[in-house]
């Protein structure tokens, strides 16, 4: 559903320097508490990890520390807003979800936990600003290097790191066969296995595949010309709320999932040059198709 309010350029500028403020704090916090809460990469095993969908699927003290610190900063900058978090789920503030034109903060404090918890540097936090399902301001922070990525809803899109500020456009690319392709895989076993079906059908016609583990980061390499286009099965909003946006604003072409992760829909990021030729290629191995759980 489209919303109805509009917004100005002070506002969305507004939303993405509070996205950008809670995401980078999260960042900081959940970087330290790594090293705390694990100790040197490859030292995975902690009583400060639990499962949630599946044995596979882990969520960690880090995780709902972030959600914590990035709600109560959203609650001081943000009254009245509502918030959807993947840890804490929603709550719905006067003016907030399910109000026209309400602003509802959309929030993935560890993408990439499994990268987290075993020391890969692939993990990020992602915060979204979402007007009835739209998002209009949005950031994306990678844990370990702190490079963060930011987008409003016509404004554009740009990485900052190192001190400087990059615009953001996706590959000049126009064949799909020398596309480089990200993609990620479910906890589910049964979407899992039609996932790795849809990767060896397509892998014979692109560059190569890369899966780095972290949605979020996927959909922003798109942005950044370090991939051509992602695809996924079965995301949620909080995975694809801020990075969708932020690879829309550099060109990209994008499609999203109307149903829950349950229904196992696919998202789409894909630069403009080869995205007719690349979804048709997908929908011709099937990859269009939803795979439910």
């Amino acid at each position: 559903m489209r919303r109805e309010r509009t917004f100005t350029e002070a506002e969305l500028s507004t939303l993405r320097e509070v996205a950008v403020t809670v995401a980078r704090e999260a960042a900081v916090h959940v970087r330290a508490r790594r090293a705390e809460l694990f100790g040197p990469p490859g030292s995975p095993e902690s009583g400060s990890v639990r499962t949630k969908t599946t044995v596979t699927d882990p969520v960690t003290l880090a995780d709902t520390e972030s959600e914590d610190l990035i709600r109560r900063r959203l609650a001081e900058l943000r009254p009245g807003d509502a918030f959807l978090g993947e840890e804490t789920g929603a709550d719905g503030r006067p003016g907030g979800a399910g109000k026209d034109g309400g602003v509802t903060w959309v929030v993935d404090p560890i993408d990439g936990t499994v990268n987290f918890v075993y020391g890969l540097p692939a993990s990020a936090v992602s915060v979204a600003a979402s007007v009835d399902g739209h998002s209009v301001a949005g950031a994306v922070v990678d844990i370990a290097s702190g490079d963060t990525y930011s987008a409003a809803e016509g404004l554009g899109a740009h990485l900052e790191t190192g001190g400087a500020r990059i615009p953001l456009r996706c590959n000049p690319v126009t064949d799909p066969a020398l596309a480089l392709v990200a993609t990620g895989f479910s906890y589910s076993t049964q979407r899992r296995a039609r996932q790795g079906e849809l990767v060896a059908a397509l892998l014979p016609r692109v560059r190569d595949i890369r899966r780095v583990g972290a949605a979020a980061l996927d959909l922003c390499m798109v942005a950044a010309g370090r991939v051509d286009a992602h695809y996924e099965h079965g995301l949620s909003p909080w995975d694809w709320a801020a990075g969708s946006l932020i690879a829309a604003e550099a060109g990209a072409v994008i499609r999203l999932p109307a149903g829950s992760a349950e229904a196992g829909e696919i998202t789409l990021a894909v630069a403009p040059g080869i995205a007719a030729e690349f979804e048709a290629l997908l929908n011709e191995i099937g990859a269009l198709d939803a795979i439910p759980n």
